[in-house]
Order: structure tokens, then C-alpha cells, then sequence
């Protein structure tokens, strides 16, 4: 089973921007901030709502194709997912209800601990070119932050490209246990370019594209839109290239991956057009 997790380690370069928008005194643009620590502070909260956003995303998916794919044997460990999460499934002909249930003492996958269910649901329809996926969070946690959300996943078989494609809903709030609340809104469309099919997981290749919203009970907000889709190869823990839009009270810029090569580099360009290179962890 494939894994979609293209987002999983960029979420470091966020962490690392904040820290950089923190530390750059002499920066025009970052001195106008009235409170760096708690800019930094934000920055780094976004960057775990995305994290959220991954995983929840890559269970369902994943989960889901299991599913669809006529396989017999559904033991959670041939989905990638350990023995902890229990998989039920309410099959009616031509629908699927799945509940996905983490355990109220919570279980780790993909090295968070998460607690309660993910229940969704879809119509099944072999002819479809479009299939809605529809999902409902119950008393769910993610690593001790409890995230609210009724959201959905449309996957289309084929895209303009001849691609299969998966459109996120990012609307869900996300509550720190210090109680800082946050809410995103927007879309991430995954692409799949290269690899679908081949039953072979190294030489799957996505495009990530979309835009969205953080709001902080403070009345803070953060936008990002991807200016050039985010190109992940699976045989590569870094984004290779593509490039995005931050926007934040009192300063942004635009940060990029670069032209394809497979490294740790990176280039954030503030607003004042200032550049500054970035070596992700």
C-alpha cells in the first residue's frame, strides 16, 4: 500500500522559518513585529496543524484504497498501520461506512499518539469518476491536542493531467492542552505524477498545490498558497523543488525548495526582496 505523506517533512521548514523570523533583528521586515516570541510561537503552531492535516489525510487515503482494492486479508499490518487501530467496516451495497478506532489510551502511528476515531464514509460506484469521501472526528487527539472537524476528501480518478487526484478540506480547530485554539480553512490537492499502478512504492512521485488559512483566537492569521506545486519523490525526505507564499501580520515572503535537486537547501525571500538561505533539519 502507498503511502501519502508528502507533507511530512515540510513541516520542519516552518518550524525553521519561525525560528528565522525570530532570530533576524536586522531585518526589516521582521522587526516590525510587535511580540517575535510569540510570531515564533504561531509559526510553529501552524506548522503542527499541518502535521495534523498529513496524517489524517494519509489514514483515510490510505485506509480507503485498501479498501477498494478487493484485497481479502485487511490486517492493519499489511495497511502499514499497527495492531493498535481497530478497522470496522459497515458494508450496504454500494456504500461503505469505516471507523477507524485509536483506543481511548491512544496508539502511535507514524510516530504520534492518537486517540478516539476517524469515521467516514462513501458511495461506491466502479463507473464514477469522482468519489466523495466524507469524514467525521470523534473525540479524536493528536498528540495530546484535541482536533474538531467534519471534513472531506474528493478523489478523482483522473485529472486534466490523467492523474489520479486527491482535494483536502482543511476546515478543522485544532485546541493545545494550554488551551491556544487555532482553525484552518482551505485546500491542498494532491496529484500523483508518477508511479500509480506500478505496485512499486519508490518511484511514486506528487505534486502538492493548494491554499489555506490559520486563525488564532487572538485574531492572528497566517496564509500560505503554493506558487509552484511542491514536488515530492518518495525516495527523498526533502520537497526537490516547487515553492510557497507565507503571509503574516506585519511581514512574509515566499519560500522555495528549489529546481529539483535532492538536499536540505532552501531559499525563504522576505517582501524587502532579502534572501536568506535555509538548511533544513
Amino acid at each position: 500500500m502507498k503511502n501519502f505523506t508528502a507533507f511530512k517533512n515540510g513541516i520542519l521548514s516552518l518550524v525553521v522559518l519561525g525560528l528565522i523570523f525570530t532570530s533576524c533583528s536586522s531585518n526589516d521586515e521582521a522587526t516590525e513585529t510587535e511580540n517575535p516570541l510569540e510570531d515564533t510561537l504561531e509559526v510553529q503552531r501552524s506548522a503542527e496543524i499541518d502535521q495534523v492535516d498529513n496524517v489524517i489525510g494519509d489514514i483515510i487515503i490510505e485506509v480507503y484504497e485498501d479498501e477498494e482494492s478487493g484485497i481479502e486479508d485487511r490486517n492493519p499490518q499489511a495497511r502499514d498501520i499497527p495492531e493498535c487501530v481497530t478497522i470496522t467496516v459497515v458494508a450496504q451495497q454500494g456504500y461503505r461506512q469505516v471507523t477507524i478506532d485509536f483506543g481511548s489510551e491512544g496508539c502511535i502511528v507514524r510516530g504520534h499518539l492518537l486517540k478516539g476515531q476517524i469515521v467516514f464514509d462513501y458511495t461506491r460506484d466502479s463507473e464514477a469518476q469522482q468519489i466523495m469521501i466524507n469524514y467525521n472526528l470523534v473525540n479524536f487527539y493528536f498528540d495530546a491536542k484535541n482536533v474538531i472537524g467534519s471534513r472531506s476528501i474528493l478523489k478523482e480518478l483522473s485529472n486534466e493531467n490523467g492523474n489520479p487526484q486527491f482535494t483536502h478540506d482543511l476546515s478543522i480547530t485544532v485546541i493545545w492542552s494550554n488551551g491556544v485554539q487555532a482553525s484552518r480553512e482551505g485546500t491542498k490537492i494532491r496529484e500523483w505524477v508518477e508511479g500509480f499502478g506500478s505496485g512499486i512504492f519508490s518511484d511514486n512521485v506528487f505534486e502538492i498545490s493548494g491554499d489555506w488559512t490559520a486563525t488564532f483566537v487572538n485574531g492572528n492569521t497566517h496564509t500560505y498558497e503554493v506558487l509552484t506545486p511542491l514536488r515530492r519523490e518518495v525516495i527523498c525526505a526533502y520537497f526537490v523543488s516547487g515553492s510557497f507564499d507565507v503571509q503574516r501580520t506585519n511581514f512574509g515572503g515566499v519560500f522555495d525548495y528549489g529546481l529539483g535537486e535532492c538536499d536540505n537547501q532552501a531559499i525563504f525571500t522576505f517582501n524587502n526582496g532579502q534572501e536568506i538561505e535555509i538548511t533544513l533539519n
